[in-house]
């Protein structure tokens, strides 16, 4: 008998794993946003992830925002933000959440299989304990859980969910072989059926742990480099000329995976009486990276001579990443606060971050289109590296005092880089 699949969550992990598992299987695609319901039942995805061929394809999915219309699943699939709260504590609260909301649904048999990313041990002892309260039905006897975590990268163009190995996992050897089997059907890439839900939990926040504290090395190298007033990208360059060198590059280090699960790994050390030193202080590398480049542009603009007070300033990029229009967690909205306080005007332009999210975070307007602008600025600051930006022309927004500051090293021509 071929199983009725419920996807709980339809954002960037939640709409592509539909989607796939929606041109094979029965499959249910449920989120609490009417608004983003409305928009995918029109075969519109806001993040341009999926296209309209990709819906199309998917023949057998469909998508509801009433929780009952999933009763008959018999695999669900749960896959809600897990970010950090105020005080950089993770918050689990979305998986609680949608945990207390299907177990009701669940029948004998079922399986409930985790995607969000959390810290080891979450899932056995955080959600499981909701299914059951909730469902009146036992662990490993009435239904059955598993792990999988997701490895979407926004705004990768090559490397989609099909192409990228899926880590899976299960409550018992059976269901941890029909999870596998589940996802092996999707996946051109593969399967790594992992020993447990701990292990699988515990390899996809080290896999974003890795990458915070290389880019913190490379950061930290960029604060040296500036003391010394060598050029950073210059001595990357040199040091890339080496076979094994990792070519990870300075920059603002925000998104939903990176910034924020070194943090679910960290949480849970601390429960277990350990303070992890280096995770550590890689976070707070990064984390203070913001602050540096926002006073690092005031201090190129005052060597110039340009008045800070009503100083005009462009941001090229608002997104956490280059070539994806996800604000989620971006690091350049701390830039942009810590001008605005110096009392600088700003003025944002990215090709493709969401005018309505972005206006969420901050007042200063948002174009689209650099020939929308008529204004010239006292600074630039390029963010992002949209490939948008590596032909623009800045030359009728600026004077002979402004100031280019390339944070990525795309622009021709600048002032400084990072």
């Amino acid at each position: 008998m071929t199983k009725t699949i419920a996807i709980i969550g339809l954002g960037y992990v939640g709409l592509p794993l539909a989607i796939e598992f929606g041109k094979k299987y029965p499959t249910l695609g449920f989120d609490i946003n009417p608004t983003r319901i409305e928009e995918l039942r029109n075969r519109f995805d806001r993040t341009h992830q999926i296209n309209s061929h990709d819906f199309q394809e998917a023949k057998f999915l469909s998508f509801h925002t009433d929780i009952q219309e999933l009763k008959n699943a018999q695999i669900y699939i749960i896959t809600v933000p897990t970010p950090l709260d105020e005080y950089k504590n993770p918050d689990i609260s979305y998986l609680l959440n949608a945990s207390k909301m299907i177990a009701p649904l669940l029948s004998s048999k079922d399986i409930i299989i985790y995607e969000s990313t959390t810290y080891p041990t979450c899932t056995l002892k955080d959600c499981v304990p909701i299914l059951e309260q909730y469902s009146s039905l036992k662990y490993n006897i009435d239904f059955f859980v598993g792990y999988s975590p997701e490895r979407i990268n926004p705004g990768d163009r090559e490397h989609k969910l099909p192409d990228i190995k899926k880590i899976t996992s299960g409550s018992t050897p059976e269901v941890a072989k029909e999870i596998d089997e589940l996802y092996a059907s999707i996946i051109t890439a593969g399967t790594y059926l992992a020993p447990s839900i701990e292990v699988a939990e515990m390899a996809k926040v080290i896999e974003n742990a890795q990458r915070d504290l290389n880019i913190a090395f490379v950061n930290e190298i960029a604060l040296i480099c500036d003391k010394l007033g060598i050029e950073t990208q210059e001595v990357l360059k040199a040091s890339s000329t080496k076979w094994n060198f990792l070519p990870f590059k300075p920059g603002l280090v925000g998104g939903h995976c990176i910034s924020i699960d070194p943090y679910y790994l960290t949480h849970k050390a601390h429960e277990l009486g350990y303070h992890p030193r280096v995770i550590s202080a890689g976070r707070l590398v990064n984390d203070a990276m913001p602050s540096f480049v926002a006073q690092k542009l005031i201090k190129l603009m005052i060597a110039k001579d340009i008045k800070i007070l009503r100083a005009k300033i462009l941001i090229l990029g608002v997104t956490f990443k280059e070539n994806c229009n996800d604000i989620r967690n971006s690091k350049v909205f701390e830039v942009i606060d810590e001008l605005i306080e110096y009392g600088c005007e700003i003025t944002l332009l990215d090709p493709l971050a969401i005018p309505e999210e972005v206006s969420k975070l901050t007042s200063a307007p948002l174009y689209s289109n650099l020939s929308e602008i008529n204004k010239r600025f006292d600074g630039v600051l390029l963010a992002v590296a949209h490939k948008e930006f590596e032909e623009i022309d800045l030359a009728s927004h600026t004077h002979n005092q402004s100031v280019i500051y390339d944070l990525k090293d795309v622009l021709k021509s600048s002032h400084a880089r990072l």
